[in-house]
């Protein structure tokens, strides 16, 4: 089941430091020309103005945005931050928002699933996701998704709806992965990405060369591994063209030891690691399955590739 995401005019937010950042949805802001946020603390004079906001950043692939204000230390509490990592289908949580320019909206609900899978407006798909049947209408967006502590484990960002009123379904970005996005937000303006400078078939290319060959490729094909990259030193070969006839280069099935079956698993995995992290591959060599190694990767940022 995959959601989709509903833009609306306005969204929700909340405050993560006590420098003035805030943090929403990329689709939220994504054709503002200015940004207000208003009614950051408990209901005094202060903390219910309104307040310029400057974009310091955004993932559109993650649907994250982080935004700044400059408002009074009073009126910045930050959410405490929880972890999603050990979810349980079942437990309480409550979720904040503006839905349909309602301000302050309390819903309650439980955690419907973990791992779910939500189109992003970027094209590609967000995984990880936490489903809730908390109720969440347009205007939630960006608000928080709140365990029974209180403490911040998603980020509302789409909802199932034929409709487009809530059908008990909604999704929220894990905070696991928020965490790690709005600090590289704020610490560089974008979101670094670990890319192993290689280039690999898409999985339609790859299923037909499947059926061409009449052998599985179960994996992600690597094309091209040029030379001096993170790839190349690491020992991966990409396919070639010799006499006319087409040798195939490594197939990639699992990364860090979890298994790989498309190019979106690959890029998660892999942007999930550390810039200079080390990444450890299982390939078969020459795509034959008969023949597998593993080879250990060094990562480093892909805007570094570009430049080069």
């Amino acid at each position: 089941m995959r959601g989709e995401v509903t833009p609306s005019g306005s969204g929700s937010g909340f405050v993560w430091d006590t420098e003035g950042h805030v943090v929403t949805n990329y689709h939220v802001i994504q054709q503002a020309q200015k940004a207000t946020v208003t009614g950051l603390g408990t209901g005094d004079a202060a903390s219910m103005a309104a307040y310029d906001a400057t974009l310091v950043g955004a993932e559109p692939e993650k649907d994250i945005a982080v935004l700044k204000v400059r408002a009074p230390a009073s009126v910045l509490e930050p959410i405490e931050v929880g972890s999603s990592s050990e979810l349980l289908v079942g437990q309480s949580v409550l979720a904040i928002g503006n839905p349909f320019g309602l301000d302050h909206t309390l819903t309650k609900g439980i955690v419907s699933a973990v791992g779910r899978e939500v189109q992003g407006v970027a094209g590609r798909p967000i995984k990880g996701c936490v489903q809730t049947d908390a109720a969440i209408n347009p205007g939630n967006s960006g608000g928080p998704l709140l365990d029974a502590k209180g403490r911040l484990i998603g980020v509302n960002t789409a909802i199932y709806s034929p409709s487009g009123a809530s059908a008990g379904i909604g999704f929220a970005i894990p905070v696991d992965s928020v965490r790690r996005i709005v600090n590289q937000l704020i610490r560089y303006g974008r979101m670094l990405r670990p890319s192993m400078g290689i280039s690999v078939a898409d999985d339609q290319m790859t299923r037909g060369l499947a059926m061409r060959l009449g052998a599985p490729l179960d994996g992600v094909l690597v094309m091209e591994a040029p030379p001096n990259s993170p790839g190349a030193d690491a020992g991966l070969v990409g396919c070639m063209r010799k006499n006319g006839q087409l040798y195939l280069g490594d197939l990639i099935t699992r990364v860090n030891g979890t298994p790989v079956k498309t190019v979106e698993d690959l890029l998660t995995l892999v942007e999930e690691t550390e810039i200079g992290s080390s990444v450890v591959l299982t390939v078969h060599r020459s795509a034959d399955a008969k023949n597998e190694e593993t080879l250990t990767v060094k990562t480093v940022d892909r805007s570094q590739l570009a430049r080069s």
